[in-house]
């Protein structure tokens, strides 16, 4: 894993990642590899990726699952 350097941070936003990193339980490292991980798409590579192996596992289940399209409208309709 590669390290990177950010120079000249306004102490404002510093205060603000800070506090950000506190109310999610994080230290500030990995608040800031989340950030980073979200701007880059990852977190949306390895949603997809979860969801794909959820897919399959529930496919060799032999279940079958119909579209929920039609339920979400009638709820929503309500």
């Amino acid at each position: 894993m590669k390290d990177l350097l950010v120079r000249n941070i306004p102490e404002d936003v510093l205060v603000g990642l800070k506090a950000r990193a506190v109310a999610n339980k994080r230290s500030l490292q990995q608040e800031l590899l989340i950030i980073l991980e979200e701007a880059a798409g990852l977190n949306l590579v390895k949603a997809v990726e979860l969801a794909d192996c959820i897919r399959e596992k529930l496919k060799t289940q032999g279940r079958k699952y119909g579209d929920s399209t039609d339920l979400v409208r009638r709820d929503r309709e309500r």
